[in-house]
């Protein structure tokens, strides 16, 4: 059920990175795992039990291990534009953009989320094991008039996803929470501690993120599991969060997208502007896009018995047609679900597959997505 980069913590052995809410975690007993480097709850109560409270009511998530980067300067935008795929012209202040970045060959950098504060000072959020590199990235296509930081350490934050998520935050903050539309931002007070506030999520659910100092996070925490008893509230690890995540069709950078996958096979074609001026992957994706290509990422359920796992071959007509990226059972659906690249031909919903569970294969059918 576990992505491939949980792998369980080694105790005693400090060579893990830790989040300012680490300490809190162990004391409510989260099993904590390795994470890309990072010390992290996998879970609490148990995966199934968290990932119904966050669809039915809502859950809390330490996601302090992500990685912040500002760009800025009068030539902030044209870098912006440089690094991402998708288009940030069309952004205003207050607002977020999804989009991959990539490699020159069109294979992808990371995907991550972009804030615009202002027209000449721009936030990337970008996933917490790919920080490093990122960073080295960005350095190494940085253009004159623009100033980068990498400002990880400035920041912790914390997810609050479901149903109930609104209704409760309002109890610790005055920002008006209606005004708040997806993919936008704002700056305010929660529990009177200053925090950008935004509205993404990686669940699926009516959601929020809320960015503060290190040493604030704590104090915002416990507020909102005191004031969360009354809204179903509970702290939930990565391993719902994964589980959440696929049943919406959410990639998962080193499973479903890597450097070894282009933003148009993993269908992320929405979010590649080959009209914009020049960007690293144009040429390359320009050619794909017009020579073809091979292969998709698709969904699709397990209709025997066996849970599909990343890097599982998946077969029709006795031959190997692709591979497994994601997969698990959906607490939503009760049924085993998985995402993996197929050969194009085999990509319609409704085809018929088998999946290589260890040494049987499985049959499986090719759906539309989202799950859930």
């Amino acid at each position: 059920m576990l992505s491939i980069f949980f792998k369980k913590a080694v105790r005693g052995v400090n060579i893990m990175k830790k989040t300012p809410l680490n300490e809190v975690h162990k004391k409510i007993n989260g099993r904590m795992v390795d994470f890309g480097g990072w010390e992290m709850p996998v879970k609490y109560s148990g995966i199934k039990k968290e990932h119904s409270t966050v669809r039915e009511k809502c859950g809390l998530f330490d996601v302090s291990h992500m990685g912040e980067i500002v760009i800025e300067g009068d030539n902030a935008l044209e870098m912006v534009q440089k690094l991402i795929t998708n288009n940030a012209v069309k952004l205003e202040d207050g607002q977020i953009l999804y989009s991959p970045m990539c490699y020159t060959d069109g294979g992808i950098v990371d995907d991550l989320l972009v804030y615009r504060i202002n027209a000449n000072k721009y936030l990337l959020v970008v996933n917490a094991a790919n920080t490093d590199k990122d960073w080295k990235w960005i350095q190494d296509n940085a253009i004159e008039n623009v100033k980068m930081a990498n400002v990880s350490d400035d920041y912790a934050q914390i997810a609050l996803q479901g149903p109930n998520s609104k209704d409760l935050l309002a109890e610790i903050t005055d920002i008006d929470l209606d005004s708040i539309k997806y993919y936008w931002f704002t700056f305010g007070e929660v529990g009177g501690v200053e925090v950008l506030l935004s509205r993404t999520g990686y669940t699926g659910e009516l959601g929020y993120e809320i960015y503060v100092a290190p040493d604030k996070v704590v104090g915002i925490w416990n507020k909102l599991m005191e004031k969360g008893e009354n809204y179903g509230l509970k702290p939930v690890g990565l391993g719902a969060r994964d589980t959440l995540r696929l049943e919406k069709n959410m990639c998962l950078y080193g499973n479903d997208i890597s450097k070894d996958t282009h933003p148009l096979e993993a269908g992320l074609s929405w979010t590649v502007d080959l009209k914009k001026d020049d960007f690293n992957g144009k040429d390359a994706l320009f050619k794909i896009k017009e020579n073809g290509y091979d292969r998709k990422l698709v969904g699709f359920k397990v209709v025997g018995r066996g849970i599909p796992r990343h890097g599982y071959k998946i077969k029709a007509d006795g031959n190997i047609i692709g591979e497994v990226t994601s997969g698990s059972f959906s607490p939503t659906l009760e049924e085993n679900i998985g995402l993996g690249y197929v050969k194009k031909s085999f990509s319609k919903p409704g085809q018929t597959i088998n999946i290589k569970v260890r040494k049987r294969d499985v049959k499986a059918q090719v759906i539309e997505t989202p799950f859930v």
